[in-house]
């Protein structure tokens, strides 16, 4: 079983996760907020929500805010929020224990797209959205994002022979608007529309000073040996030149249906 199937994987990395990837996937979680419109009368369901990058942003709205995640350390962060319109719950997306037809808005921000059985988790989201309701997944493309996609050049750039992380299936499945589209509707929505949202992950280069916390998330580093490590790094410091920020421009596909 991969790491990031694990709840104690991510109860472990929850803190880290919340300071490095929380505002890179936020910028994504607004851009999905801006293509549905809540008010303080909308029910909003969060699903893998991890520490709650889509779930604050939607509470700006005044909308009332599920947010729910297998692992134990995610949702608590988001409970340490305190948001009054905000409830943060422990639950499996594969298997959700609601009832159907509840939430006018139901997203999942790179969430659903680790799930084991990713199909199953996208018919649970379509089973939770009231008719007219729209639900909202966003998806890296296959390469993945921010330092994993930056480690993954640098792999095959330094080491070719050396076999790379795979990306989960859903990753694999919906990189291509088609196909990502076909499957919204097997899962219950229709009259999907897919676009593509670019941002620049700006990758601080002092951290790299520290680069297992940096890096330390993805297989493609732990698998290295110590002197390819040192190889990454200083393909990384050349790479930034003079620059104290790196930018890694990383594309995610923004699906967007109605129920």
């Amino acid at each position: 079983m991969p790491v990031y199937e694990k709840p104690d994987h991510w109860d472990a990395a929850a803190q880290h996760y919340e300071k490095t990837a929380h505002p890179f996937t936020a910028r994504y979680a607004e851009a999905a907020l801006s293509r549905v419109a809540l008010t303080p009368d909308s029910r909003v369901l969060d699903v893998a929500a991890g520490t709650g990058a889509l779930a604050l942003a939607a509470a700006r709205s005044g909308a009332k805010v599920l947010a729910t995640d297998f692992s134990p350390g995610m949702v608590a962060r988001i409970a340490a929020a305190n948001l009054p319109n905000v409830e943060a719950r422990v639950m499996d997306g594969q298997a959700l224990s609601l009832e159907d037809g509840h939430f006018d808005a139901v997203f999942s921000i790179f969430g659903v797209i680790m799930f084991p059985e990713w199909r199953k988790g996208l018919s649970e989201m379509a089973r939770v959205t009231r008719p007219g309701g729209r639900g909202v997944i966003a998806t890296w493309q296959a390469g993945g994002a921010a330092t994993f996609l930056l480690l993954g050049q640098i792999r095959r750039k330094l080491f070719p022979e050396r076999e790379g992380m795979t990306m989960p299936a859903a990753v694999q499945a919906l990189s291509d608007p088609s196909d990502f589209a076909r499957e919204l509707i097997a899962a219950g929505y229709q009259n999907p529309q897919i676009e593509a949202v670019t941002h620049d992950y700006p990758l601080d280069i002092s951290a790299l000073d520290e680069p297992d916390s940096l890096f330390g998330m993805s297989p493609d580093w732990i698998s290295l040996t110590e002197a390819e490590k040192a190889a990454v790094v200083a393909e990384v410091r050349g790479m930034a030149g003079d620059r104290a920020i790196l930018p890694v421009p990383s594309t995610a596909l923004i699906g967007v249906a109605r129920r």
